[in-house]
């Protein structure tokens, strides 16, 4: 934070111009010159001791009205400043924003309202510090100025806007694309529960009587659950499809962007959600709670491009996702030629940087393609498949370790 000089302009030229008038007083043999001059020079001494010798000191809480601030979004912050010192004085006060957030952080001191208070517009994502509260007092005659800093900064968080997307045309998996049609009954008499061998302390409750009979030993109903494949969003932050290769770059912004909202979306919608970077790392997972959604903006607020990806048959493992989501920067024909969804029964590309002949490369293997543009919620519908749930066209190589 830059530190205001002890003079004002004002001051500057009283002091000058009281420097001059003394210099010419010796030369010219002008008392009165030399008057002025003191009278000056005395002046601006005594401004500037007016503002620097009363001690001061206090204290500052602050308090934003969310917790966490959306890019473009607009939240309140309250500052409470209990100021010791043997007067209130008069001046100007401003709360220390960064670049990456935006807000009319300064007024009058004292307010009439009691209460430091304004508005606070999130620019870019990231964790920001705001603060310390600087108060600026100046002499009656504008000659001297001070500058103290009070309490301690606190940080905000910007995370990536989230956009409101169409629906999905048709759900996929056994259970409708519903995360709560778990099923975890235990002796309920469903006889597509999977039996299992007696254990001493099992419920009688639980005997699987027709699988007892069938196999001449006691047999019991285990919980098996029945839910629909899990979504996956994948964001391929590897370094090379970026050409800044910075948080900076708008396109990367709104694959960001597209991520989260790709992924609050499917989780609405009912699925869980698993977020992966494009080298394997865990970014969130959405299982229908609130701290779920949170703590995946918050680590959507820090990534940055960086690293190598891997193919896609690696990051999905042994079990097919139902929706796929794979966001990208810059791909050639070549590169989308060897992505291979997996065996996902719903599979979504989205670059940025889409080079010509990328969605015919991918379109074989089963890739709805669309570019991600400045409508990020325009990209999703581009991509939409006409009907989820069909297998892609291509299952071959889905899992032989080539995409």
């Amino acid at each position: 934070m830059p530190r205001r000089r002890m003079l004002t302009l004002r001051g500057i030229g009283a002091l000058l111009t009281g420097l001059g008038c003394v210099v010419a007083a010796n030369m010219l043999g002008a008392p009165i010159l030399l008057y002025i001059g003191l009278l000056l020079i005395v002046l601006t001494v005594c401004a500037v001791l007016a503002v620097r010798v009363p001690r001061r000191s206090g204290s500052v809480t602050r308090q934003v009205s969310t917790d966490l601030i959306t890019v473009s979004e607009t939240s309140r912050v309250t500052l409470r400043f209990a100021l010791r010192a043997l007067r209130a004085p008069r001046g100007l006060w401003r709360d220390v924003v960064p670049d990456a957030v935006s807000g009319d952080a300064a007024g009058e001191y004292p307010p009439e309202s009691g209460q430091l208070t304004y508005l606070l517009t999130g620019v870019r994502r990231g964790v920001w510090p705001i603060g310390p509260l600087v108060l600026r007092t100046v002499d009656p005659f504008g000659l001297a100025q001070r500058e103290q800093a009070f309490g301690e900064a606190r940080t905000v968080t910007v995370v990536p806007e989230v956009f409101t997307l169409a629906p999905l045309a048709v759900k996929v998996g056994a259970a409708g694309g519903t995360a709560q049609t778990s099923s975890s009954r235990l002796g309920q008499g469903s006889d597509n529960l999977s039996p299992r061998r007696y254990i001493p302390g099992d419920s009688m409750r639980r005997i699987h009587w027709r699988a007892t009979a069938h196999r001449g030993q006691l047999m019991v109903r285990q919980e098996e659950e029945e839910s629909s494949p899990d979504a996956l969003v994948v964001l391929d932050r590897s370094a090379a499809r970026w050409k800044r290769g910075d948080d900076s770059d708008p396109s990367f912004e709104a694959a960001v962007s597209l991520c989260a909202s790709a992924a609050v979306h499917l989780m609405h919608e009912g699925y869980g959600v698993d977020v992966i970077d494009s080298a394997g790392v865990l970014l969130g997972t959405l299982r229908g709670h609130e701290d779920d959604r949170d703590g995946l903006l918050v680590a959507l607020a820090l990534v940055t491009p960086r690293g190598d990806s891997r193919d896609i048959a690696a990051l999905v493992g042994g079990t097919p996702p139902g929706p796929l989501v794979y966001i990208t920067g810059e791909i050639d024909e070549e590169d989308a030629a060897l992505l291979r969804p997996a065996g996902a029964a719903a599979p979504m590309l989205f670059a940025t940087a889409p080079h010509s002949g990328v969605a015919e490369a991918a379109a074989p293997h089963g890739w709805r393609v669309a570019t991600l543009g400045d409508d990020i919620a325009e990209a999703w519908e581009d991509a939409l498949p006409d009907r989820l749930g069909s297998a892609p066209v291509e299952q071959e190589g889905s899992r032989d370790g080539t995409g």
